[in-house]
């Protein structure tokens, strides 16, 4: 199994810069990727016969929602939604507030967010980091900002129940290795069964160095890193 080197890299990523430029990106799918749409494959994960609970994820470093839009409420029951951008969780909020209500808001890719207007599912918005990020402890940190939850309310709080999924997308390399691993080991603690949650992790990689050996590539326009390969953590 492949482990990260936690003590060479040529720049480590700083939370504050990578914050400062995705704030000039515009609040929208255009602002954070290059979107292109394909007919959706995805299915309801489906709960276990002898459990009745509702299905929860972790959608970090959401930008404004698209994944838990287009995928997550597809699949889950609830989500909690986490980003650090201003700009960018306060229209998150904005569409999950919108479809709350029946409106569609104007953007090509955007549709109303699955069961937030019958109260079906519920998607809960948090601006914070994932470096101070604990699933088990979500508001936990002084940092974090809680903004609301849309769509079905619990009899019983739910929010430090663990998850089932969670979701890290095009967000991880703005951790340094040192973070990165204490990062998954909160998030393996976070899952709430160790047999059947799992961590999805897509990012972009680069290549390995010209000796077969690891390579890191830090970008200093938006302080971040990319990785020649995603690290597996094992154990606690």
């Amino acid at each position: 199994m492949s482990q990260v080197d936690t003590t060479y890299t040529p720049s480590q990523p700083d939370v504050e810069e990578g914050i400062e430029y995705w704030s000039t990106q515009p609040a929208s799918y255009d602002g954070v990727l290059e979107l292109s749409t394909v007919p959706s494959a995805i299915r309801p994960l489906k709960t276990p016969p002898a459990h009745t609970r509702r299905t929860r994820a972790l959608d970090v470093g959401a930008g404004v929602g698209r994944v838990t839009s287009d995928v997550l409420l597809h699949l889950v029951s609830d989500v909690v939604l986490m980003e650090p951008v201003e700009g960018f969780v306060n229209e998150a909020w904005k569409r999950g507030a919108s479809s709350a209500e029946g409106i569609l808001v104007e953007d090509s890719s955007h549709a109303r967010w699955k069961g937030i207007q019958n109260k079906t599912k519920s998607v809960t918005v948090v601006q914070g980091t994932l470096q101070a990020l604990d699933p088990l402890h979500p508001l936990a940190d002084p940092t974090t900002k809680l903004l609301g939850r849309l769509g079905y309310e619990p009899a019983e709080e739910d929010l430090e129940s663990g998850f089932d999924v969670i979701w890290c997308q095009w967000c991880l390399g703005h951790l340094s290795n040192v973070d990165l691993v204490a990062f998954f080991k909160r998030c393996r603690q976070g899952l709430r069964d160790p047999d059947n949650s799992i961590i999805v992790v897509k990012e972009n990689l680069c290549h390995n160095a010209a000796d077969g050996g690891p390579e890191t590539v830090f970008d200093p326009s938006d302080s971040s890193l990319t990785r020649y390969f995603i690290p597996l953590v094992r154990g606690s």
